[in-house]
């Protein structure tokens, strides 16, 4: 983890800690890293947010001034930058945004050439140039200045593409789709409308201040309602960069992460396309999960909690579906990266070639109630020096046994420490989070703001 970028790129409270400094001398270094062979060419994306913009000409300022080549394709989720790099031939991508954070974060996500997030030694190399009171990169002048070119017909081949991968029209489908008021409203109802769906949206009225509020992903009771109230086949939210994807089945029921990789994960293996019979997860995955792959004969792994992490293991052993039970999906056939869109088009595929109804799919699945709680503690570093503190959140992992476990891991942007239980029944795991925060709470480790 370095100084500004984390698992998820540069991300902080717009103006406050990312400014439009920092985004002009991220444009400046990557103007001139990608550029000293040839004259870079570098495609940008951003979400909804009002500071998106601020960022969007800050970065093209640095890029150009470098020297480079910028291509915009404007309000677009974040696969679709990914996509339309290594499909097109782009040095390297940059999507603003700060995904599922509230509208006044923003966020710096960089890709490779091959549309995968950027490597942390090149990350460490921006840092070291942020920091730096000197400037050593030289301003392009003349004919060697980059220019801005509007790109947004880099978005409709994504949408393009997402289409084709379609295995059957829609017709005939009721699909609620509730967009984040964020980067999903460009894309997700022309995709489904185009592929025959009776199509109903909620949430698709970006105002720039409204991106993630009580909407999307991470507030799923009002999807839940909307597909309840209009008799809807099946529901699909997004967060506000849609590289996350979260579902409701015509019941009601939330579908996870978790549960999206079992449906996609069993119809695969059904038809021959799971490589190594193993679907990636992370280690926030659920119990009930991996019992439910152990009935159907298929195997796991486990990753440290992030999409890369997942899609490196993807990578480094052949596999073809990982995530996590937040909603990132990766199919390593057609993307590099979580892709909600994409997700929600796979479970489309399920429910239809299964001829079922999206909650008959997943009934043999029993996820284990869990309990999260965010800590705010004075040091980290304290907390993971105190080997009483350690001794105790052990114990109570042991005494869970075979019925649960604990799992307590860091914030990597936050001095914030991160307590879930999982068990058998919702009684257990207050009882196992209660005793671990309070062990926080009498080794003083909580901070007092």
């Amino acid at each position: 983890m370095g100084k500004y970028f984390g698992t998820d790129g540069f991300r902080g409270e717009a103006n406050v800690n990312l400014t439009v400094t920092h985004a002009y001398k991220v444009g400046r270094f990557l103007g001139h890293y990608y550029g000293k062979e040839h004259k870079a060419n570098i495609v940008i994306g951003k979400d909804t947010r009002r500071s998106s913009y601020m960022f969007e000409y800050s970065l093209v300022a640095g890029l150009t001034a470098s020297g480079a080549d910028v291509y915009l394709l404007h309000v677009t989720p974040t696969p679709s930058i990914s996509y339309v790099v290594r499909s097109e031939g782009f040095d390297c991508g940059i999507m603003i945004s700060a995904s599922h954070n509230p509208y006044y974060d923003n966020g710096i996500k960089i890709m490779n050439g091959n549309g995968y997030k950027l490597e942390a030694e090149t990350e460490a190399l921006i840092e070291e140039y942020i920091d730096s009171e000197v400037d050593t990169i030289p301003l392009a002048t003349r004919e060697n200045i980059g220019k801005t070119i509007d790109y947004a017909i880099g978005r409709n081949r994504y949408i393009g593409y997402l289409i084709s991968l379609a295995t059957r029209s829609f017709q005939g489908k009721r699909v609620g789709l509730d967009l984040a008021n964020g980067a999903a409203t460009t894309v997700a109802k022309g995709v489904f409308d185009a592929l025959g769906a009776k199509t109903y949206v909620i949430n698709g009225e970006p105002n720039g201040i409204n991106i993630n509020t009580n909407c999307g992903s991470t507030h799923m009771s009002v999807l839940q309602k909307f597909v309840v109230d209009n008799k809807l086949d099946v529901g699909f939210a997004y967060d506000g960069d849609a590289d996350r994807c979260l579902a409701i089945d015509e019941k009601g029921n939330i579908i996870d992460g978790d549960l999206i990789l079992y449906l996609c994960g069993v119809y695969m293996k059904k038809h021959n396309d799971l490589a190594n019979n193993t679907v990636v997860t992370t280690v926030m995955s659920n119990m009930g999960l991996y019992e439910a792959f152990e009935k159907k004969g298929i195997n796991y792994e486990k990753t440290a909690v992030g999409d890369k992490y997942v899609y490196a293991n993807m990578m480094a052993n052949g596999h073809s579906i990982g995530g996590e039970s937040s909603g990132h999906i990766i199919f390593s056939k057609h993307a590099t990266t979580g892709d909600g869109i994409l997700t929600s088009l796979k479970l489309m595929e399920v429910m239809l070639e299964s001829k079922a109804n999206l909650s008959e799919l997943h009934k043999e699945v029993t996820i284990f109630p869990q309990k999260l709680v965010n800590l705010k503690v004075r040091d980290k570093q304290a907390v993971r020096d105190d080997q009483t503190l350690s001794d105790i959140i052990k114990t109570v992992g042991e005494e869970l046994g075979k019925d649960g476990r604990v799992l307590v891991r860091e914030s990597g942007t936050e001095e914030v420490i991160r307590v879930m239980a999982e068990a058998k029944s919702e009684k257990l795991c207050k009882e196992s989070v209660d005793r671990i925060v309070g062990a926080f709470r009498d080794r003083n480790h909580l901070s007092v703001s």
